[in-house]
């Protein structure tokens, strides 16, 4: 990965990356955090045959459990026809499957198979457990400021998401 110098940064940017006009370390880290994240994603997506989408509704299923088409749908963002494809896709693959709502049977959820969670999550159980081991090695003065620091940069990241996130007709925000 390349570390970014003032030089190469637009031209307002280089005051903000401290006195020696280079990004903090931990800036960089993080930018090579988000990187190997998306290479991770890829990696379990080619391991479960599934698009990003796809990935992306499983996520949803596997951290909140059955959700119906439509919830699933504004979760991802994609309208309820696009959905409808990523879900008969998922199907195909035995990674869903389209269920009677208990509470309402009109209603269908989609509802994640218990062989395709436990295969996800044999993959990410040990990666998260690992992610988490490394906080181990610090006190808890030191744990208190990385959460401080990283709780800033996702509040920073969430700030500027919403100044760019088109509104419900599609257009730019701002």
């Amino acid at each position: 990965m390349k570390h970014m110098q003032a030089s190469d940064a637009p031209s307002a940017a280089p005051a903000a990356f401290g006195d020696a006009g280079r990004m903090h370390e931990a800036t960089q880290l993080l930018r090579e955090f988000l990187d190997v994240s998306a290479e991770f994603e890829r990696a379990l997506g080619t391991e479960l045959t599934v698009n990003p989408t796809d990935l992306e509704a499983m996520e949803h299923l596997l951290m909140s459990g059955p959700l119906s088409p439509g919830e699933l749908a504004r979760r991802l963002r994609i309208s309820t026809a696009s959905t409808t494809t990523a879900i008969d896709r998922l199907v195909a693959l035995g990674h869903v499957s389209r269920e009677a709502d208990p509470g309402d049977r009109r209603r269908l959820l989609v509802v994640p198979s218990p062989a395709s969670r436990d295969r996800a999550m044999a993959r990410l159980m040990p990666m998260i457990l690992g992610v988490n081991a490394q906080l181990d090695d610090f006190d808890d003065t030191e744990r208190d400021a990385i959460t401080r620091y990283l709780r800033r940069v996702v509040d920073h990241y969430r700030e500027h998401a919403a100044e760019r996130a088109p509104d419900a007709d599609g257009r730019p925000r701002g």
